[in-house]
């Protein structure tokens, strides 16, 4: 399938034609209306798609623009360079993936014609499924939810390097697949993909941006995030840092400075984010629940609980039972 992707993908567009013959400036009304270069999905998107792809116009300077919908770049073959927010500088090598939201400044560096980049363009809405589909919260997934949203203070978009992911890889080629071909219930079927695409990602974490010098705070970040999924229980701020080769106290402002709290308040969120899964997918007491996530404090756990959901873990049971029935 990959072959027949790169056939359909590679040719040469009627834009890049005219740029081949000597018209080398990228024509602004073609993807916006207004004074500002803001790509506008009302011209690029069918009425009534929530999602389409475009192959990256290459042989060309894409100036600083931004989009009113979430964009995905997938490097099927060779490189793109893309500078981020008139600042960050990002290669983007065969398998990587580039989310971008609204609030991010784009612009792409000429690329020649065995630079193959496929642009996802996603409306917000697009993303209800696929985030219905992941049934148990945990902060990662949480991130990278509310920066493709553009909710985060972290960043405007997320680079990942996805080569050799084959979950990830086989995912991305079914949904240019599907888009390509226009097969029947395209959208139902790129939102499944979408939703398993995310838990992948969150599964692979440690290769978000893993290799950009100049991001070594994002990168933290990420190993923080993951750290606490993974060891909510009893973990320390202290293991950490040592992990990371950083003092306690440069995570600790790191941590507050990106992510709005510090590191206990992040534990607990995990804490109870893993309690409101047991609650509602085991018949564990409560009783073990708060022995299990790691609290000595039960009332503290109960006051905890009800600040976040709103109501006791007892209640909350009994809503997730109703729902599901």
């Amino acid at each position: 399938m990959r072959q027949e992707l790169l056939e359909k993908l590679s040719r040469v567009t009627e834009e890049e034609q005219r740029i081949l013959s000597g018209d080398t400036e990228v024509h602004q009304e073609l993807y916006t209306t207004g004074r500002d270069f803001v790509i506008d999905s009302r011209l690029l998107l069918s009425k009534g798609r929530l999602i389409e792809i475009r192959p990256h116009t290459r042989f060309v300077h894409f100036p600083s623009h931004r989009h009113n919908y979430v964009e995905l770049v997938y490097m099927l073959s060779g490189t793109t360079t893309h500078i981020i927010n008139q600042k960050t500088r990002i290669v983007l090598e065969e398998g990587d993936l580039l989310f971008l939201n609204q609030n991010a400044y784009h612009e792409i560096l000429p690329a020649s014609q065995e630079d193959i980049a496929v642009n996802f363009l996603i409306l917000p809405e697009f993303f209800d499924r696929p985030l219905s589909m992941i049934e148990r919260e945990n902060l990662l997934r949480d991130f990278l939810v509310s920066t493709l949203s553009g909710e985060s203070g972290l960043s405007d978009y997320l680079h990942i390097h996805a080569r050799g992911i084959v979950p990830v890889e086989n995912l991305i080629e079914n949904m240019l697949w599907t888009l390509i071909s226009r097969q029947p219930m395209m959208d139902t079927i790129n939102q499944t993909s979408m939703g398993l695409l995310l838990m992948n990602l969150s599964r692979f974490a440690d290769s978000i941006s893993r290799s950009d010098p100049d991001q070594m705070e994002q990168n933290m970040v990420f190993a923080v995030l993951d750290y606490v999924d993974h060891h909510y229980q009893s973990g320390t701020l202290a293991e950490i840092a040592e992990s990371l080769h950083q003092p306690d106290y440069t995570i600790s402002r790191l941590v507050k400075k990106r992510l709005g709290k510090n590191f206990k308040e992040l534990l607990q969120t995990r804490k109870l984010q893993q309690a409101a899964y047991l609650l509602a997918n085991t018949p564990l007491s409560i009783d073990q629940i708060i022995g299990h996530i790691g609290y000595e404090n039960s009332s503290y756990f109960y006051r905890t609980f009800r600040e976040r959901y709103g109501c006791s873990p007892k209640e909350y049971r009994l809503r997730s039972a109703s729902a599901v029935s």
